[in-house]
């Protein structure tokens, strides 16, 4: 059975640090291309940051410069550091796996940067 376990989330304040994980089971994590969501409710689920199979990585406009996504593949473990968090950044975010047809998603962790 394939997991993805998203932690980390939380209350951070504006221009503060928050570091999401996730956590992959029943998959080879070194084959799939891996991403974080998020999403704001009544808004669609929007694409922050994506690590390729190859390390290549991409980021949404709005987080360049402040947001880091890394992986580990022998701990089957992706990562997003989130550094000078704006009140903009709340929303839940996912975490997903992907390879060719196939795609995992995790049941999201919550973040909310306020005061």
């Amino acid at each position: 059975q394939v997991q993805l376990v998203e932690s980390g989330g939380g209350l951070v304040q504006p221009g503060g640090s928050l570091r999401l994980s996730c956590a992959a089971s029943g998959i080879i994590l070194r084959i799939f291309d891996m991403a974080w969501y998020r999403q704001v409710p009544g808004k669609q689920r929007e694409l922050v940051a994506s690590i390729f199979r190859s390390g290549s990585t991409v980021y949404v406009d709005s987080v360049k410069g402040r947001f880091t996504i890394s992986r580990d593949n022998a701990k089957n473990t992706v990562w997003l550091q989130m550094d000078d968090a704006k009140p903009e950044d709340t929303a839940v975010y996912y975490c997903n796996a992907q390879r060719q047809d196939v795609e995992f998603w995790g049941k999201g962790t919550l973040v909310t940067v306020s005061s």
